[in-house]
């Protein structure tokens, strides 16, 4: 498409470029692709789509080396979670997912979106949530904002889950310095659904009808997957607004609508809107599907008035999803969706073209070529250190909390159990509604929890466990402890492991000593995956 038939934007510079997170390798990546200059939603979208983020660039290379299948698994990386096959035509679907920088910009509205996204991947699939879990690291509590942080994260947590009607069974919190500088949350949900349906994410059927439904879109957290891949730096303040607002009661009206709709055959395709929010989802749409998509803006269901195509495409308003439906059944889904006072909108349709385009006010304002946003994006083989390399590399400083020895076992029995590497965490767990739904069997405080499958005599194990400062001196033993941890904190119940989903957290891939960190703990989770047949399905 020539330049002179999009709508006139002011041409983009080195600087909005860089501000875009993107390098001038990657930008003229994308000169090649569009042939021509992008304009400034075209770059937007280039931006969040090729972020760390939603493009694994630096990740998916060594990914691809861990143990995904098995006859248990009946789908596994690829789409919003992982489902495995839990017998009697039921399916077990799950997934966990990390909310570390918006937590720690803005600590209670970060943990809270947290569990309403990954709330959101998991009833994508056709899977009602039955327990949530968490994995939590916090720096020194007596750092000056460490207070702040630990208070905000459960709040956030307990306030969104506890208001869903999902219960918090399980999870893990621990306290070091080396999270002083930036905090990790992660946010774990099951749900089961039925073996033979389950909904997937590729779009198809040209002229099919795109939907938008759930909650209106506003500019909050614009650009929110683009901070999620950046370092962070005494500016971080100035971060707050890519920060995202959740609404957990619009959350569970939302999850009992999809549900509903999805006991009928309408639906052909469904993605909720997460990072990225209506430009991931459309993409990943179209991309699963091999078609292309056109958007009306002016379609947009949208809370602020006078939002740019950019502002609506890169918005990470939450409590959002977009579907494909099936010809005819646009009046019987928007009855539903207006039963349970959401928005409802067809906002376009599925077209042949392998492009996205979009259209606002009259003017088209977007004409992008789909693989070069996903399939094409950029792929790293960054530097990393050897095994042999990283160990000269690291050097360990003994406990991280001193503690001088004393001839009275009983004050240094109890000089441990004071410290916040050991001490109980009741006081966190117990702000969460580990009950609600009533069939939660096990939660905190033991190996694992355990919920029960509704209406059968089956349970669900769950745990959550890692143990970073062995990743930190041997990434490769480390990885396989945190597998063999879970492991054994599920046989420990009595409960026979079935699959695994990973959440890494890592540092700046750029520095070939933290890629190095994240390839060896690859390694050795892939080895003890296969070991003790434990897929990752997500």
């Amino acid at each position: 498409m020539s330049t002179d038939t999009l709508i006139a934007e002011p041409q983009i510079s080195t600087e909005t470029v860089r501000e875009h997170g993107l390098n001038a390798e990657e930008y003229q990546r994308i000169l090649n692709a569009l042939e021509r200059e992008p304009n400034i939603t075209e770059l937007g979208i280039f931006s969040v789509m090729w972020s760390e983020h939603c493009s694994y660039k630096s990740s998916r290379l060594h990914l691809k080396k861990l143990p995904t299948t098995g006859p248990q698994v009946i789908c596994g990386p690829g789409e919003n979670a992982g489902v495995i096959d839990i017998g009697d035509g039921q399916a077990a679907i799950f997934k966990m997912e990390s909310h570390n920088h918006p937590s720690y910009i803005e600590p209670y509205q970060g943990a809270a979106t947290g569990v309403g996204g990954i709330l959101r991947d998991v009833f994508t699939m056709g899977a009602r949530p039955v327990a949530n879990l968490n994995a939590l690291r916090f720096g020194r509590p007596d750092h000056p904002k460490m207070k702040h942080l630990v208070k905000g994260v459960v709040a956030g947590i307990g306030g969104y889950g506890n208001c869903v009607g999902v219960p918090t069974v399980g999870g893990e919190t621990n306290f070091d310095p080396a999270y002083d500088g930036n905090i990790i949350v992660n946010a774990m949900t099951v749900g089961v659904a039925d073996a033979d349906k389950i909904f997937y994410s590729a779009a198809s059927g040209v002229g099919n009808p795109i939907v938008y439904v759930g909650s209106k879109t506003g500019r909050d957290g614009i650009h929110g997957a683009t901070m999620a891949s950046a370092e962070f730096d005494e500016d971080i303040g100035e971060k707050r607004p890519t920060v995202q607002v959740g609404d957990p009661f619009t959350e569970k009206l939302l999850i009992e609508a999809c549900l509903e709709l999805m006991a009928s055959d309408a639906i052909v395709a469904i993605q909720d809107m997460g990072a990225a929010g209506l430009t991931s989802s459309s993409v990943e749409m179209a991309t699963n599907g091999e078609v292309g998509i056109i958007l009306d803006m002016d379609k947009v269901p949208c809370r602020e008035t006078e939002m740019t195509a950019y502002e609506m495409m890169l918005s990470e308003s939450q409590e959002r999803m977009l579907m494909v439906l099936k010809p005819g059944r646009e009046e019987m889904a928007e009855a539903i969706f207006t039963k349970w006072e959401l928005d409802f909108s067809v906002i376009g349709e599925v077209t042949d073209t392998r492009r996205m385009v979009l259209t606002h006010k009259g003017e088209t304002v977007c004409d992008i070529p789909l693989g070069p946003l996903a399939d094409d994006a950029p792929l790293y083989d960054r530097p990393h250190l050897t095994r042999e390399e990283y160990a000269a590399h690291v050097q360990y400083n003994g406990p991280t909390y001193d503690m001088p020895l004393c001839e009275d076992l009983g004050q240094d029995l109890l000089k441990m159990l004071a410290l916040p590497a050991l001490a109980s965490r009741r006081w966190i767990w117990e702000q969460y509604d580990s009950q609600v739904g009533a069939d939660t069997a096990q939660r905190s405080g033991g190996d694992a929890a355990v919920v029960r499958v509704h209406g059968t005599n089956k349970g669900l194990a769950i745990a959550t466990d890692c143990t970073p400062r062995y990743v930190h001196e041997n990434p490769y033993e480390g990885g396989k402890q945190a597998i063999a941890e879970c492991y054994r904190n599920l046989t420990a119940i009595g409960a026979k492991p079935l699959a695994t989903t990973d959440c890494m957290n890592f540092g700046n891939p750029e520095k070939p000593h933290i890629m190095a960190q994240f390839v060896h703990s690859i390694e050795g989770i892939g080895e003890a995956c296969k070991t003790l047949n434990m897929p990752i399905v997500s």
